[in-house]
């Protein structure tokens, strides 16, 4: 549903052949205009995780990160050249920003490759996600919308509440003898979201799966903006593209976009 409501704009195209509201301009001029930095500005924000090594990986070998990104957060390898992060407070708003945003793009990515992949196998007919949003479903648009805004709503302002006061949504049972893990905003654990308890383990092999999460959804939320970029200038999915690109490297690739009539 949420993918159908989200695809209606982009049916509409031509197809070829909830931060606090504090002020942020002072703190946004200051990370950007004054040079201000501040020593292990994420120091606090996980103590689950193994902060990453001093020699870690980078994004540009032999470059000095800002003194910001201590590596206590997954997927730090760093990247900040206009020093937005310099603000603690914004720091931690910008990494539980990404943490969501990686995982909706995950989810999105997979709600578009399995689907074509089974119409592929003849399982569905006739899908595309692209303009999943001008079909008929069991009830009008606006309801739907209604009632996705309303889910939503309940769940980001939960996950809200949870960054202000860490642990004050937690579901998990309380049982005798049992002691709960401790809150990690981003991160809820637990019987619900961690049956497993890969989560529980030593602060090390913790930091690997965070990172290993982040960096699958960076590259899931570059792949979206390409799927979507595919839909507008090709009218097919994904997986369609990629087959007509193995078939013909030299023709149907990302040029081809800028140079057929």
């Amino acid at each position: 549903m949420a993918l159908a409501i989200a695809s209606t704009a982009l049916s509409s195209l031509p197809i070829r052949d909830n931060i606090p509201r504090k002020p942020l301009t002072g703190k946004l001029t200051t990370a950007l205009g004054s040079g201000r930095t501040l020593v292990n500005a994420t120091k606090g924000v996980s103590s689950v995780c193994e902060p990453l090594p001093p020699d870690r990986p980078l994004w540009f070998p032999g470059s000095t990160p800002p003194p910001w990104l201590d590596g206590s957060l997954p997927g730090d390898f760093g990247f900040d050249p206009l020093g937005l992060g310099s603000d603690p407070e914004l720091l931690k708003w910008f990494a539980q920003a990404e943490l969501m945003h990686s995982r909706w793009a995950m989810l999105a990515v997979a709600g578009i490759l399995i689907p074509e992949w089974l119409e592929s196998l003849g399982f569905i007919g006739n899908f595309s996600w692209y303009d999943a949003g001008g079909r008929e479903y069991f009830a009008d648009p606006t309801t739907l919308f209604v009632v996705q805004l309303g889910l939503m709503g309940w769940v980001e302002g939960r996950r809200w509440a949870d960054m202000v006061n860490p642990g004050c949504v937690n579901i998990e049972p309380k049982l005798p003898n049992k002691k709960n893990p401790k809150p990690d905003v981003g991160y809820p654990g637990g019987l619900w979201f961690d049956p497993f308890m890969w989560g529980r383990g030593s602060p090390e092999p913790v930091m690997v799966l965070r990172t290993k999460e982040i960096k699958n959804g960076r590259l899931a939320m570059l792949a979206f903006v390409g799927f979507c970029f595919q839909a507008i200038y090709t009218g097919e999915g994904p997986i369609e593209n990629l087959m007509a690109h193995l078939a013909d490297p030299g023709h149907c690739n990302i040029f081809s976009a800028f140079t057929s009539n």
